[in-house]
């Protein structure tokens, strides 16, 4: 029984262990070793699967639009309710394809009570615009860091590097986050470079 707990444990620990280092890895921007480490975390423990959002972004930013694209599909069987999940999934689509499909195949949310985000849906669903959704942060900051990063990114799909670096830069730099989006916009700016 001992042995068999022990295993567990190590296994645990494992899965964990390359989940960490795939999270440092993206924050160094080092996309290709965040999914190497990513997928050995999956693979140690497969119900990790659907909920590794995470791994999806660092798809975005290996050009991997197809595999990023059914990673927040199957991440959607276990948080239907994420306006992040339908935008980074438009992304995918929208560089796999092109906008016009992304929208097409847009996930509908129809709740997110996080200040702004339910105008950030809007936007990408074509029924509101930037100034709308910065518009809906108020004074928030959280509210302010999402609506700028998610305003840049819009312009991104849309072609529109300019703006797109631009908002990025002002979620990152304005109103900085210390956690995951935080280093999301952090690390596209390296990557913009």
């Amino acid at each position: 029984m001992f042995r068999v707990s022990a295993v567990l444990l190590l296994l645990q620990a494992s899965w964990q262990d390359h989940n960490r280092r795939g999270e440092e890895a993206f924050r160094r921007a080092d996309i290709a070793t965040s999914i190497r480490e990513f997928d050995k975390a999956i693979e140690i423990e497969p119900r990790l699967s659907p909920h590794h959002w995470q791994r999806g972004i660092s798809l975005y930013y290996a050009n991997r639009f197809a595999d990023c694209a059914k990673q927040f599909e199957i991440h959607r069987t276990v948080n239907p309710e994420d306006v992040e999940n339908a935008v980074w999934h438009y992304l995918c689509v929208a560089r796999a394809k092109n906008p016009e499909t992304a929208r097409k195949q847009f996930i509908p949310i129809t709740a997110d009570d996080r200040p702004a985000m339910m105008e950030v849906h809007a936007l990408f669903a074509g029924r509101s615009t930037p100034d709308k959704v910065i518009a809906a942060a108020g004074t928030n900051r959280s509210g302010l860091f999402y609506a700028h990063l998610y305003v840049g990114l819009f312009h991104e799909a849309h072609g529109d590097r300019s703006r797109a670096i631009e908002h990025i830069r002002r979620a990152a730099t304005d109103y900085p986050s210390d956690h995951y989006m935080g280093d999301v916009a952090r690390v596209h700016l390296k990557l913009a470079r």
